[in-house]
């Protein structure tokens, strides 16, 4: 085991975490069934879907419809798929029904909603705003943080006002957009003024083939080596970075061509779960996150095309402008950036870019797709160098996972067992007690880690926290 530069355990974490999972995720489907078993009239009945089903059925109609779609969400309490359609032609509404699709006719055509989210770019790329289109009301939300006052929120409010109510709405945010810095499986880098600590998001293949991972752009820009430990020695190398602009993503390569790098999460006692594949996000999906800060935590979609105005960390009058972002209610803090935003079924969704709020006021979150970054980096989803076949145990997705916030459940102290992201959720309030902030110590760095993640069923991740560190970056 020698040759490895991250630990078997360690890797298995580096593709991320699994979120803290709420009661509404166990209502989650495990089989895909469909009621249209026939070609009756029955047919036209619209379709029951598990959320990856439902991407797939709405890029599917986006492709068929053409003009006519005007957007898409997940109904998961139905769990059916809603079309907004701007067409009244029969044939339309006739073509996504049979297609198994609950249609809805909207006012507003996807090119109208660019057309507002362009006006807001060319007169409100303020500081602490942020808008999306929303499915569900068929319009751009808007939202301002609580440093939008004065001239600026007068601007801003004025621009949302010129678009009209049915195109456009505002609502305020207690918290600040800011980028997360850090969580899931802690990354860490030396810079001039102290150390910088992110998240590592999904393990990739490069192009050339080499093992590689995905993380957040603005960890990328800010520093170029990344260590698994901390103060340690470099093990991974970026080799290209994107933000702001279109995207936040970063893809690193490892430094050892023989790292195993699997597609795997892993939650804790020796369970992981398979990332089986790139999901677009759907409006209305339940997804899950991991942050090395906050722990796990699922939410919902609630926008795409998300834009939004980061204050600049660089320069105090600027603004770091980030385009194409999915937009959730999933909280989120300081120590979150680069971590893995996927679903119930293994798919990969997002990589933590930043947001507002906090878990316990909450807020909201932003992503980068992960289907745009591996486009642009030319990346592939999937194991990697070595391989994973000693990574740890697949999950299966019936067992139990720990609860952060009440220690051990039935099945939490699996060894080599399995793992359901759609398990007992962890309580917000509690989830940073939980965790142990006792740096990497039990982490060897090349070898095998006894600290990270290796869990004896006590319900609190031992994870890589540092935030008694004064010099270190986590923002």
């Amino acid at each position: 085991m020698s040759h490895k530069r991250i630990p078997k355990r360690k890797a298995a974490i580096a593709v991320g975490g699994v979120v803290a999972l709420g009661a509404a995720a166990i209502l989650l489907p495990n089989a895909n069934a469909s009621q249209d078993g026939n070609n009756d009239a029955s047919a036209a009945a619209p379709k029951t879907l598990k959320a990856s089903g439902a991407s797939d059925l709405a890029a599917q109609l986006q492709d068929l419809l053409g003009q006519a779609f005007a957007g898409s969400y997940y109904d998961s309490g139905k769990q059916q798929l809603v079309v907004n359609v701007i067409n009244g032609d029969n044939n339309v509404i006739v073509q996504a029904e049979k297609a198994g699709a609950v249609v809805r006719q909207v006012a507003n055509s996807t090119s109208a909603l660019e057309a507002a989210a362009a006006t807001l770019k060319t007169k409100a790329t303020i500081p602490g705003t942020a808008w999306a289109v929303d499915p569900k009301t068929n319009k751009v939300v808007v939202t301002a943080d609580s440093t939008v006052t004065g001239s600026n929120w007068d601007t801003l409010e004025s621009t949302v006002q010129s678009l009209g109510s049915n195109m456009a709405t505002l609502k305020k945010s207690s918290g600040t957009f800011k980028t997360f810095v850090s969580g899931g499986d802690a990354i860490f880098s030396q810079v001039a003024d102290g150390e910088v600590r992110c998240s590592l998001g999904f393990n990739v293949t490069a192009s050339d083939g080499s093992p590689a991972f995905l993380t957040a752009g603005h960890c990328g820009v800010a520093a170029k080596d990344w260590s698994d430990t901390e103060g340690g020695q470099p093990i991974a190398t970026v080799d290209q970075a994107q933000f702001p602009g279109d995207g936040d993503f970063s893809l690193v390569k490892y430094n050892d061509a023989t790292t195993q790098a699997p597609s795997e999460v892993n939650i804790g006692n020796g369970q992981t779960v398979a990332i089986n594949q790139a999901e677009e996000a759907t409006v209305g999906t339940t997804v899950f996150r991991m942050g090395s800060t906050t722990g796990l935590h699922d939410g919902q979609v609630t926008g795409l095309d998300a834009t939004v105005n980061f204050q600049s960390e660089t320069d105090p009058n600027g603004v770091d402008t980030v385009t194409g972002l999915i937009q959730t209610n999933v909280c989120a803090e300081a120590g979150d950036s680069g971590g893995s935003l996927f679903t119930q079924d293994g798919g990969a969704v997002g990589l933590t870019s930043g947001g507002s709020g906090d878990c316990t006021s909450g807020g909201e979150t932003f992503f980068q797709p992960v289907t745009t970054a591996l486009q642009a980096t030319g990346a592939t989803l999937g194991d990697a160098g070595a391989g994973a076949g000693d990574a740890g145990a697949t999950a299966d997705p019936s067992a139990t996972a720990t609860d952060p916030a009440g220690g051990d459940q039935a099945g939490g102290d699996q060894i080599g067992g399995a793992a359901d992201p759609s398990a007992t959720a962890a309580d917000p309030s509690d989830a940073a007690g939980d965790q142990s902030a006792t740096g990497t110590g039990d982490d060897t760095g090349t070898g095998e880690a006894t600290g990270t993640g290796d869990q004896t069923g006590t319900g609190d991740q031992s994870g890589t926290g540092v935030s008694d560190n004064s010099n270190e970056s986590s923002h």
